[in-house]
């Protein structure tokens, strides 16, 4: 599979204090999937497919980044990102 990085995205971890960069389309689908703090969410939703459709060639990693921001901030996890 392929990684496809992109500029860091800094997210709260659920370790009270703790923070993550998360750095790659394939670390944002894991982090979706096994860590994200809420289970449901209309950018949970959209995160996770931009992710799958980045994985797989149909968008650019930009446009999955973009997502995750989104998914992050709906959570209320989203602390900063890399400006690009």
């Amino acid at each position: 599979m392929r990684d496809l990085p992109f500029p860091y995205v800094t997210v709260l971890t659920g370790v009270p204090g703790n923070k993550r960069n998360i750095c790659s389309v394939a670390e944002a689908a894991e982090w979706l999937v096994m860590y994200w703090p809420i289970k449901e969410g209309k950018k949970l939703i959209e995160a996770r497919q931009a992710c799958r459709d980045a994985l797989a060639g149909r968008i650019t990693c930009t446009k999955a980044r973009s997502a995750f921001i989104e998914a992050a901030r709906e959570a209320d996890i989203y602390i900063d990102h890399k400006r690009l």
